[in-house]
This record gives C-alpha cells, sequence and structure tokens, in this order.
C-alpha cells in the first residue's frame, strides 16, 4: 500500500514538473514569436552590395544616377577609383563620391494613423504641421546618433485620416507608387447627402473625369442616422481622387478616412499614432503584384 502511495506522489510529481515545463517552454515560444514579429524594420545588411545599390541606400542618387556617377569616376572604394557599376563593395567599406565620405542610412519604416490638420509633406513653408513633427523622436527610439530623412508614402490631403506609410527606402516607395503595381487602397467617405443609386452604378461602371478615367474596384453605401458612410476600394493614386470622384457627381465629402493602404491597416493604432513595421509587413509590400505580368522587380 506505501509502495502504491509513494508511486503516485512520484507520478503527481513528475506530471507537475511536466506540466511546468511545458508552460515555460509555450512561454518562451511565444515571446520569441513576439519578439521577431515587432522587431523593428531594419535592413539586415547583406555582406555584400553592388556599387550602385550602396550609394542608393545612402540616399546620394537613384540607382541610374549612381551608375553616371561611377561612370563619371568620381567614386573611390578605400582610396580606389572603380568604374564598374558591378563592383561589390562591403559595410566597412570606405566610399568616396567627389571625395566626401558615404555611408549607406539605416532603412526606417514607419506606419501612422494620421490626423486630421497634418500635411503629407516633409516641411511647409508656411509653417504648418506635417506628419513628420508627429513622429520627430523615432531615431531616438532606435538608438540612432542621426536623424534618417524619412517622408510619407502615397500623400493624403491634410483633412483626410488614416494610413499612412512614412520610410527613407527609396525602392520601396518607387516600388509602390509606380503605376504598373497599382496599390490597392480602401476609404470610409462621409457625404453631405444621400448618394443615389444611379450614382453608385455610375462609380461602378468607371467615370471619366478631367484627368481621364477612374475605375474603382468596389463601392458600398450604408446610411447611418444622419451620417451617408461609403466605402471606396480602389487601385488608383491620384491627388485627391475619392474626393474628385463624388466631387464629380455633385457630392461634398465632409470626411474622409483611409483604412488600407497595400495591405497595411490601422489596427490597434489610435489617430494620431505611429509604430515601426514588422519585417513581415515589409516583405509583404516587397511581394505586391504588380498589374503588368512580364514586369519584373
Amino acid at each position: 500500500m506505501e509502495n502504491r502511495r509513494r508511486a503516485r506522489r512520484t507520478t503527481s510529481s513528475q506530471d507537475s514538473t511536466s506540466k511546468r515545463a511545458g508552460k515555460r517552454y509555450a512561454k518562451r515560444s511565444i515571446d520569441k514569436e513576439k519578439r521577431e514579429e515587432n522587431e523593428s524594420t531594419v535592413d539586415n545588411k547583406p555582406a555584400n552590395f553592388r556599387l550602385n545599390r550602396y550609394l542608393a541606400h545612402a540616399g546620394l542618387a537613384s540607382r541610374r544616377k549612381a551608375d553616371e556617377l561611377i561612370q563619371a569616376g568620381v567614386v573611390k572604394v578605400n582610396g580606389k577609383t572603380v568604374t564598374s557599376m558591378g563592383h561589390q563593395v562591403q559595410f566597412g567599406d570606405n566610399v568616396h563620391v567627389r571625395g566626401k565620405l558615404v555611408q549607406p542610412e539605416q532603412k526606417v519604416y514607419i506606419l501612422m494613423n494620421k490626423p486630421k490638420d497634418f500635411l503629407t509633406t516633409t516641411d511647409d513653408e508656411r509653417g504648418r504641421r506635417t506628419v513628420l513633427d508627429i513622429i520627430k523622436n523615432f531615431p531616438h527610439k532606435l538608438n540612432l546618433p542621426y536623424t534618417p530623412r524619412v517622408y510619407p508614402v502615397g500623400r493624403l490631403d491634410r483633412l483626410t485620416t488614416g494610413v499612412l506609410l512614412i520610410t527613407n527606402d527609396g525602392e520601396l516607395t518607387q516600388r509602390l507608387s509606380h503605376p504598373k503595381f497599382g496599390v490597392k487602397k480602401s476609404y470610409l467617405a462621409t457625404l453631405n447627402k444621400p448618394l443615389h443609386q444611379e450614382d453608385i452604378e455610375l462609380i461602378k461602371n468607371g467615370i471619366t473625369l478631367e484627368d481621364g478615367a477612374i475605375q474603382v474596384d468596389s463601392v458600398a453605401y450604408e446610411a447611418k442616422s444622419e451620417q451617408y458612410v461609403v466605402s471606396v476600394e480602389l487601385h488608383s493614386g491620384r491627388n485627391r481622387i475619392v474626393r474628385r470622384m463624388f466631387e464629380h457627381l455633385g457630392y461634398e465629402v465632409e470626411r474622409l478616412d483611409r483604412l488600407d493602404y497595400g495591405g497595411l491597416n490601422k489596427k490597434n493604432l489610435s489617430r494620431g499614432d505611429w509604430r515601426f513595421l514588422a519585417k513581415h509587413e515589409v516583405e509583404k509590400l516587397w511581394k505586391l503584384r504588380g498589374k503588368t505580368k512580364n514586369y519584373k522587380r
């Protein structure tokens, strides 16, 4: 009898130890996943870079312009003039252009839930507030000794709120801005009056504005008490396109909020808040497929 009691106590102790170990393991796994997911998106610096890409990452010029600088013989790597565009450089190499040391900036990707009355520009000659005023402490959060030159991607006008991407990645910006890729965007517009069914059909079938035809992916309307709310999805990147579309049909957009930009949304971001993108979010942006099948990244 006593032996059986001891055996039960031993088994119970082992089970308890096993459960605690399992919980610790599960917690470590969850913590690891959270760390990986929330890790700020800084470039994983590769061992080698093509010289033109190195110069582009430094914010000096586009790759095409960098090629011209290299061919002109004004670029030196570790004291030697390099004229080959395919020349490989490493982080730690001394690269000079016209005698000035060039260093690549750390890539930064910021997602903001833009508030009203902020401009999506890097500065304003009239001294009005810009979205960069909201994120001015981001270098401190990354422990950077300098301030990378970031800028908004895909402008929102002063009165429009919602999802806004801010970065210093010129290559990704060019990709997202290229018409061939037609990045998908979704908006919620509040109108000054009910949207008529015939106008909904006009929008669905495509309308022509002063700068050409506009085709939406979808439009859905619902009248909420005193508010007349329309959701719109489209790929166009033309300036003020949603406002102009409704103005063309005789409506005034009283409020406009961007809900989604290229798969990025403002979940868990209050108005005026921002965060760094996780690595998997940046990778997702690079994987966006363009409209043209033969277009290559």
